[in-house]
């Protein structure tokens, strides 16, 4: 019964969002105040509605109601209680049901914080909001439904995919979908502005929070993903260039280059235009990488579904949200009059070259991640396009941005001077240059990377101190120390993801260039070396788990006669799949990890084990935390909550369109 109401209520909520994306656009071209506000209402109904359907789903996982086709497809009686939850969208059907819900609860927040905007502003995001979600309410019904019933229930499930069974995988998709869906929200404010013919400081301000939530959950997702890559699968890295996990990067990249936009339209009303193209590819690049996961065009690990069918769904969706935007935007962009005008040199400037970088590389990786799809459809050759085209073409730009970003930072608005900015940058750049040259002198017959790294990753944090610095003024030391606790949070929060960038530069530099790796036949109780670490393998042993067999090993590790922990690497096997796993085990230091996993069984008795020295690896995650955490520092920004208040005094004061 509780699965019928839930599929009762999502049927529900599809018909409430088509009323909200039709009345209250309406309502504010007629300037009607009744119609535009059942905006408001008819979002909250929308979410409650959505948040039951999901509820009633959840409660079929966890009670392993196995009458429900997509409970018996994904889970098992046997299954820890954290995979029966994460299995609700551990699937194609219950994924898109999460979507719709995250998609309904920014469109109640929009009603929620949205007391500032003007009525007709605030209607049209809501009812271009609502459009999304009449879409994804559609998909989900109509092609994804995930409430469809067995007409004969088995006694048991089939289980979730073992990959998936595990805690980073288990919150890895609702924050990628935070983000992903929290670009929609950017999306219908440039929509909306665009028919309201009126984009100005405020808009603005009113469209950051949304991107940096967006943003700080992409990084998050992705993150929490690189993370669950690095130790579950077993190969050692951190990021393949998969083209799902593409898929969520070329969004951060844009999302990263509407904030930085965002910016400038908010402090000097410059960039309008681009601003507002930027977040309407931003979230552009999220449906594209639905279509990726969803529509089976490309194999990955990654993917949900390979319905042919689904895919169309959503290559109509992505037509008809883009097309319509691109048109609208065609139509009014000649009309957003930048006001502010700036020198060559200036903040503005550097965050105009920011924005180029970002942009480019983000086409450098979509052109790499579509282009064997497109060679093969239009020329019938099978194309591999892997990380050696990604590392040689992503990472100059990167290596630009990283070098531009602290002095970029340090300029004035409207008019700058190179020197009189760089000048408080010397000591971090002789520091960087110190730090790069180090570690040229420590390494032989290696490459560049390790030292360009190191001299990058260590400018750009302490770029991003100096500019922190900077802003207490002058004086007595205590005086300016006195002044740090009292910068606003959005400065904090800036310096805090720029040297989160810097430390994920020295981790990643560090990683690539001087990582060792050794595999070899272990016979128990025979020690070997990596990078000084002594490694002895004691036992092999067979566990058994809830729902798996593992064949656990024991590895003692040692340095200078010393021991240090004991690993226990496992190869699992999951009955109910009949799928195999790889569980490394990983000693996490903070200058580097041992990474050991254990391979199978050879004829002379030993075991073949592959181990890894990994140095600065956790650095790149903990690069990644201070990233999300500088954004939620700017985002409990006080300018933030009152958001444009001044303008909800003076709404005339926009650009107008005609």
């Amino acid at each position: 019964m509780i699965v019928e109401l839930g599929h009762f209520a999502l049927i529900l909520a599809f018909i409430v969002a088509i009323v909200q994306a039709v009345v209250p656009m309406i309502g504010a071209h007629k300037r009607w105040p009744g119609w535009m506000a059942m905006a408001e209402p008819a979002a909250n109904a929308q979410f409650m509605l959505t948040a039951f359907a999901f509820g009633a789903l959840t409660y079929a996982f966890v009670s392993s109601d196995f009458s429900v086709a997509l409970v018996v497809q994904n889970s098992h009686s046997l299954k820890p209680m954290i995979y029966k939850i994460s299995g609700v969208w551990g699937n194609h059907e219950g994924s898109m049901l999460l979507w719709v819900l995250i998609l309904t609860l920014f469109g109640a927040m929009a009603a929620w914080f949205g007391g500032n905007l003007p009525p007709t502003l605030r209607a049209r995001v809501l009812a271009v909001q609502s459009a999304i979600a009449v879409a994804f309410f559609a998909f989900t019904i109509f092609t994804s439904n995930p409430f469809l019933r067995m007409s004969v229930p088995p006694f048991d499930g089939q289980d979730l995919n073992p990959l998936l069974q595990d805690p980073g995988l288990a919150f890895h998709p609702p924050f990628l979908y935070l983000g992903y869906v929290g670009l929609s929200m950017a999306f219908s404010f440039a929509v909306a502005a665009l028919i309201e013919g009126r984009v100005d400081a405020a808009w603005g301000r009113w469209v950051r929070p949304w991107t940096l939530v967006a943003w700080v959950n992409l990084t998050i997702g992705i993150g929490l993903g690189s993370w669950w890559a690095y130790y579950e699968l077993g190969w050692g890295g951190f990021w393949f260039w998969d083209p799902v996990e593409n898929a969520s990067f070329m969004p951060w990249l844009i999302a990263a280059a509407l904030l930085h936009s965002s910016i400038v339209v908010e402090k000097r009303e410059s960039l309008k235009s681009w601003t507002i193209l930027l977040a309407i590819i931003a979230f552009g690049f999220s449906l594209i990488g639905t279509f990726i996961v969803r529509s089976g065009v490309i194999t990955s690990v990654h993917a949900f579904a390979n319905d042919p069918e689904r895919g169309v769904f959503i290559l109509m969706i992505l037509g008809f949200f883009m097309g319509g935007a691109l048109m609208l935007f065609a139509a009014r962009a000649g009309a957003m009059e930048a006001k502010g005008v700036f020198s060559l040199v200036s903040r503005e400037s550097a965050l105009v070259f920011n924005n180029i970088i970002l942009t480019v590389s983000c086409f450098v990786v979509f052109v790499g991640t579509i282009w064997p799809l497109v060679a093969e459809m239009l020329f019938d050759r099978k194309l591999s396009v892997g990380p050696p085209f990604f590392d040689m073409a992503f990472t100059p730009f990167m290596v630009v941005l990283g070098v531009i970003l602290p002095l970029g930072a340090m300029m004035p608005w409207k008019r700058a001077e190179i020197a009189r900015s760089f000048r408080p940058l010397v000591p971090a750049l002789v520091l960087s240059l110190a730090i790069g040259a180090l570690a040229f002198a420590m390494q032989t017959g290696r490459s560049a990377l390790g030292p360009i790294g190191m001299f990058l990753g260590t400018w750009l944090v302490f770029g991003a101190m100096v500019d922190v610095w900077s802003r207490t003024g002058r004086g007595a030391l205590a005086g300016r120390f006195g002044r740090l606790t009292r910068l606003p949070r959005a400065d904090w929060g800036k310096a805090i993801a720029h040297a989160g960038f810097g430390i994920t530069v020295l981790g990643v530099s560090g990683l690539t260039a001087w990582q060792q790796e050794d595999i070899r036949v272990v016979q128990f109780n025979q020690p070997f070396e990596i990078a000084g670490f002594t490694l002895t393998l004691t036992d092999v042993q067979r566990v058994e788990g809830p729902n798996f067999a593992s064949t656990m090993g024991t590895v003692d590790l040692a340095k200078d006669g010393r021991a240090i922990a004991t690993l226990n690497p496992e190869k699992r096997f999951y009955p109910v799949a009949q799928m195999p796993t790889t569980e490394a085990a990983i000693d996490i230091g903070f200058w580097r990890d041992v990474y050991v996993v254990i391979g199978d069984p050879q004829n002379n008795g030993g075991w073949a084990v592959r181990t890894y020295y990994k140095p600065l690896a956790n650095w790149i995650w903990g690069g990644s935390i201070l990233m999300a955490l500088g954004g939620m520092f700017s985002l409990s920004d006080r300018r933030f909550r009152v958001a444009a208040g001044a303008a909800k005094r003076t709404p005339a004061g926009g650009v107008p369109a005609e």
